[in-house]
């Protein structure tokens, strides 16, 4: 069977944890940042998790990663 290939794009999005979960930023966060609180700007710089149900698409994604 051949290699699959990388998906450039999640590869560049995600991120595993020892555990195995999937890590992600949040969205929200790149433009039109005046009308957003300064609470709601520090809480979007967190790392979020990939859902159980988008993880195993991402895996299938970033299968070498």
């Amino acid at each position: 069977m051949p290699k699959i290939k990388t998906h450039r794009g999640a590869a560049k999005r995600f991120n595993f944890t020892k555990t195995g979960k999937i890590k992600r930023a949040k969205a929200f966060k790149s433009h039109i940042l005046t009308k957003k609180s300064t609470k709601r700007k520090r809480n979007l710089r967190k790392t979020a998790y990939a859902s159980a149900a988008n993880a195993a698409v991402i895996k299938k994604l970033i299968p070498y990663k």
